[in-house]
């Protein structure tokens, strides 16, 4: 292995791993372990996750939600041995499929400490999850409420579950990750007098409890204004609740959505700061509608996954558009990270492998797939004599690039890389041209 000291960088602490470095000869390290090692090991492009990293940001929310509960969303990243880190760590699951249940139960993850998300749960999910001992399920329509009590029953059993509220919020965040308004596919609507009926419809079913309200706002969120109209609106139905059925509901979930910084020019909340912040909030309401406070739940994913992972590419190919612009082409893109092309992300990006003196420029870091949307940066400053063969890394890479991957153009999906104290390890291969044949039936 590579065995350069560590010096002062260029490094904006606030989009990179806390083990993200600048060795003496300019090549980055994370964790310990330098990128050409890794790139040499396991090939490029990789996702590089630091273990340490993820299980403090893990603790952070612990400890700042202690009288709460904390759910990690895994649909931004899961394996299994992330499962097992999250479940050392002291936090519950959310899982929204039964592929991510899957995941959570060959981890041996605690299945009352799973949250079963999902609005178009099929028989055979509700099934599996209440077999498994689910904790929580948020049923999300009529049909599901219904499909649930039938299989609770089956099972002999009473299923806790949330119900699902949309609360009429619109989160500052971009439209396809807005999800309190009322024209979106989750959960039952506030204002229409849905929710309140779904509330009905739960509590005549003897096979499930109610113990709870859950609503999400949105994702990818700097501030605490839309939670605030959010807990205002949830606490006004927990009093309705409580005149109309003579019942206090002991939970209320506001899900999770906190944003992360992708550039230096993000400033995401702090966790502690935003956990003081809901509590004073929900507390203020509860107050003014004579109810006591109950037992809190969020789901952090981005918040967690997000900035604990860096995605190392190496350069391909170098074209300059005189007058244009200059193409940098790796050998990743949209099929390794599909959120520049969806929701027009903005990143940052450095050259990884060496040190440079050249003066920067601005480039287009694009991917290698047959599209034209095909960009992993926009417009970021590399340094003027980039070449191929050198890599580069892109942070923030961990929540939602390896689980929203593909094989567009039959691209092998990247290996996740744990590193931790020197040390790297596969938490998931890479995917091989085999894996992607063995489908194929003919």
């Amino acid at each position: 292995m590579t065995t350069t000291t560590a010096r002062a960088c260029d490094l904006e602490p606030v989009v990179w791993p806390a083990g993200a470095v600048r060795r003496d000869d300019g090549a980055l390290a994370v964790a310990g372990v330098d990128v050409r090692d890794l790139a040499a090991e396991f090939g490029t492009p990789a996702y590089v996750l630091d273990e340490d990293d993820f299980r403090a940001r893990c603790r952070a929310w612990r400890q700042a939600f202690a009288d709460a509960d904390v759910y990690y969303a895994g649909k931004a990243f899961l394996c299994t041995a992330i499962a097992r880190w999250v479940a050392e760590e002291g936090l519950s699951l959310d899982v929204c499929t039964g592929g991510e249940l899957a995941v959570a139960l060959k981890a041996g993850f605690p299945a009352e400490r799973l949250l079963f998300h999902g609005n178009n749960k099929s028989v055979a999910e509700l099934e599996r999850g209440v077999g498994a001992g689910v904790g929580r399920f948020v049923v999300d329509s009529a049909v599901e409420i219904d499909r649930l009590a039938a299989v609770a029953a089956q099972h002999g059993v009473r299923q806790r579950v949330y119900v699902r509220v949309t609360p009429g919020v619109e989160a500052h965040t971009h439209e396809y990750v807005q999800t309190g308004q009322e024209d979106q596919k989750f959960g039952f609507s506030l204002s229409s007098g849905a929710a309140a009926e779904a509330v009905r419809a739960v509590l005549r079913l003897p096979s499930l409890e109610l113990v709870g309200l859950h609503c999400h706002i949105g994702s990818h969120i700097f501030d605490v204004h839309g939670f605030k109209l959010a807990a205002h609106r949830m606490v006004a139905l927990l009093a309705e609740v409580r005149h109309e059925h003579g019942i206090v509901l002991p939970e209320l979930d506001l899900g999770g959505g906190q944003g992360i910084a992708y550039t230096a020019a993000d400033d995401p909340m702090d966790v502690v700061d935003f956990a003081a912040g809901l509590r004073a909030i929900v507390e203020k309401e509860c107050a003014a509608a004579d109810l006591p406070v109950p037992r809190l739940a969020v789901e952090p994913g981005r918040a967690i996954a997000g900035p604990t992972t860096v995605t190392v590419y190496e350069v391909g190919t170098v074209k300059d558009l005189p007058g244009l612009r200059t193409y940098v082409s790796v050998d990743g893109g949209m099929s390794d990270n599909i959120r520049t092309a969806l929701y027009d992300a903005r990143y940052t990006a450095v050259l990884a492998s060496r040190a440079s003196e050249a003066v920067p420029a601005n480039v287009t870091l694009a991917g290698k797939h047959c599209e034209s949307g095909d960009i992993v940066v926009h417009d970021v400053p590399l340094p003027g004599d980039l070449r191929p063969g050198d890599l580069v890394a892109v942070p923030s890479s961990g929540a939602y690039h390896r689980s929203m991957a593909s094989n567009y153009n039959h691209v092998p999906r990247p290996p996740v890389v744990a590193v931790k104290d020197g040390v790297a390890r596969l938490l998931v291969r890479r995917e091989t041209e085999a894996d992607l044949l063995a489908l194929d039936v003919e």
